[in-house]
């Protein structure tokens, strides 16, 4: 029997406070998690909120950002912080899960290709099955020697590293009718 637990990452107030942020793509972005946390929630699936914390800057708990964007109205039912890339180390979430005999992970929220997808491969490093819902991510583009990637190519690189490999790729109707 799967036991499945949302994990919300990193949906917080930081980002509006960093230089690459932008508004495109976050409308979408917005319907596709809440979409998805309203139908987890009527399932009676635990929604756990991941937020990065730094020392300095806008992701300090001291900045005041490091709380759910504000579209969100989601009790969570256990938030961890993290301060590395992926939800595991340091931050209890393992323990908590396997507390509760979760054993199927949904992933979810910010940055696609960074957090999002560290934590996909991490879980299933763990035995975790997973489920990248990439509709309910977002991201930046992002330039490296020269060559800019575009939100659509880091979504897609990361579908293809992780498809088969770490985790199942679905929409968030295909992940709610498989629930």
């Amino acid at each position: 029997m799967s036991r499945t637990a949302l994990i919300n990452i990193d949906t917080q107030q930081s980002f509006h406070h960093r230089e690459y942020w932008q508004e495109e793509g976050f409308q979408a972005f917005q319907q596709a998690i809440l979409g998805l946390i309203e139908g987890c929630e009527s399932r009676e699936i635990p929604v756990v909120d991941i937020f990065h914390v730094d020392d300095k800057g806008p992701f300090s708990l001291e900045s005041g950002f490091v709380t759910p964007m504000s579209f969100l109205r989601h009790q969570p039912a256990v938030v961890f912080h993290k301060h590395v890339h992926n939800a595991f180390t340091d931050t209890g979430l393992d323990h908590w899960l396997r507390e509760r005999d979760i054993n199927h992970l949904v992933i979810c929220g910010l940055r696609t290709e960074q957090c999002c997808e560290t934590t996909a491969r991490v879980a299933s490093d763990l035995g975790y099955a997973v489920t990248f819902v990439s509709e309910a991510t977002l991201t930046f583009p992002m330039t490296w020697k020269g060559v800019t990637l575009n939100t659509d190519d880091l979504r897609h690189r990361t579908e293809t590293v992780l498809a088969g490999r770490f985790a199942e790729i679905k929409t968030v109707a295909e992940t709610l009718e498989s629930l």
